[in-house]
């Protein structure tokens, strides 16, 4: 499999293309090694992580201009990604604490329960291409690896380098035990027999929502936990009394960091009437100011997408949203970089006016675009986001505290944000997306991924002393002879 850097188009590395038997080995590993990793002491398991934090540390230059290259993510947002992984890895330095049981002590005359939590086995988690740190290197391995499993990743195909080089840092400076995690470049169809194979016990998938459908579906079915993260259509709401030139760089910086492709950017914005002119234009002003160029130069603002394939889906919606009546105010399809003329750019694009019905505002389109909605009041804002079947995430920009209080407790997203553009929360609170942007039951970081990587284990405990003894005795007996 080919991987280029997305600033030239050119072809920079070759990747395996593992077989199902390959895949097959990999788990095998993980099998091999999850005794001796389970039963290994949790402090043991802890203080690996704590140097493994600082291995990612010493190493964060080189992973940034990584990631870079072979995403187009701008310096600051790939360094952004590699530090996301980084996070969770800390949260799971705090195990100890974090994956505790309950006890209680005579919860009957002589009798002591315990809740504790165990490891389920071989976990596996299929990354997706844009965030190629953060996802599998802190979504998928730090909680599940501290709480006694082994991994099986399955890196993104377009972008699997940064989780490559990371993997030799793990067996190389991590001093981690072999097969403790394991690494796969495979297509979809030799990764399957993640969802079926029976000695891997969940699954964690990012990525699109007919694909996480069909994950969740075929897993479940074989008995395993799921944790699907999808789509999202994440949705502003900007009420007449926001402070706008605020809320304006929020939204510049959420709707065209990583180029629009995260699940919490903010494609499409909801606004008042009575500010939409005024909005839509510094909106503009705004993203005309913003350099496009390549992801590694300091200066570039807005870096490009992943792949050629990529760029014509953003162009292709671009259009369709021009097909379907949206007002185009900014066209970015026909950007070109001086001297990065094989990149592949997509400028800032604007369209007004999109309506319910129309798909440019209800599908994700994974790119710098954005959608402006207009509405009257508050009501018909939440109504129109609340209507959209993703809810990743929600934002309202206002100053009058009843309607950030009524928007928090009604809005359908599972991240809200009040005045906060990108709201995603710390590894500490769960990823927690709701409708179709998530299929399971428990979400990823946060006390969701602990219990979501552990199985629950109680135990009920009574030591007989001389009395104790003789009285059971007695009641056994009296029991016997009453049948």
């Amino acid at each position: 499999m080919n991987v280029t850097d997305s600033s030239t188009g050119e072809i920079i590395a070759e990747v395996p293309s593992c077989t199902q038997e390959e895949v097959l080995e990999a788990i095998d590993a993980a099998a091999k090694a999850f005794p001796e990793w389970s039963q290994m002491s949790i402090s043991k398991r802890t203080q690996l992580l704590f140097h493994w934090r600082n291995v990612l540390v010493e190493h964060l230059d080189e992973l940034t201009l990584l990631c870079s290259k072979e995403l187009g993510k701008t310096l600051g947002e790939a360094k952004g990604d590699v530090l996301k992984a980084i996070e969770p890895t800390e949260l799971a330095c705090a195990a100890p604490f974090i994956s505790q049981g309950t006890a209680s002590l005579q919860v009957t005359t002589g009798f002591d329960t315990a809740s504790y939590r165990m490891p389920l086995g071989v976990v596996a988690g299929i990354a997706p291409f844009n965030f190629p740190a953060m996802i599998p290197w802190g979504w998928m391995v730090p909680l599940a690896i501290v709480t006694g499993n082994t991994v099986v990743i399955k890196a993104a195909s377009q972008t699997p380098l940064t989780a490559m080089r990371i993997m030799e840092l793990f067996y190389e400076e991590g001093g981690f035990p072999k097969g403790v995690v394991n690494l796969v470049t495979c297509s979809r169809g030799e990764s399957e027999v993640l969802l079926t194979d029976p000695r891997v016990k969940a699954i964690t998938f990012v990525g699109t929502t007919d694909v996480g459908k069909h994950i969740y579906s075929i897993a479940a079915a074989n008995g395993k936990r799921v944790q699907a993260q999808c789509e999202a259509k994440n949705h502003a709401l900007v009420l007449e009394d926001c402070d706008l030139e605020s809320t304006v760089n929020a939204v510049i910086n959420s709707t065209y960091g990583c180029a629009g492709m995260r699940c919490m950017a903010l494609p499409v914005v909801v606004v008042q009437e009575s500010i939409a002119d005024r909005f839509v234009s510094l909106l503009k002003e705004k993203a005309m100011a913003m350099k496009v160029g390549c992801a590694y130069d300091p200066e570039t603002k807005l870096g490009p997408v992943v792949s050629a394939k990529h760029k014509q889906s953003i162009c292709n919606w671009i259009q369709k949203g021009i097909d379907e009546g949206a007002e185009l105010v900014l066209d970015g399809r026909d950007i070109i970089v001086p001297r990065f003329e094989g990149g592949f750019f997509v400028g800032p694009t604007i369209l007004d006016h999109v309506k319910p019905g129309m798909s440019v505002g209800d599908r994700e389109i994974f790119g710098p675009v954005t959608l402006i909605k207009r509405v009257k009041t508050f009501e018909e804002g939440l109504a129109v986001m609340n209507a959209n079947p993703f809810a990743n995430g929600s934002v309202i920009f206002t100053q009058n505290g009843y309607y950030a209080r009524q928007f928090e407790l009604l809005t359908d997203g599972g991240m809200v944000g009040i005045n906060v553009g990108i709201p995603v929360p710390t590894a500490y609170f769960p990823f927690s997306g709701n409708k179709n942007s998530f299929f399971g039951d428990q979400h990823v970081l946060g006390i969701d991924g602990v219990r979501f990587y552990t199985r629950a284990k109680t135990v009920t405990k009574h030591w007989y002393d001389e009395h104790s003894r003789k009285k059971t005795i007695d009641t056994w007996e009296g029991t016997v002879e009453r049948n």
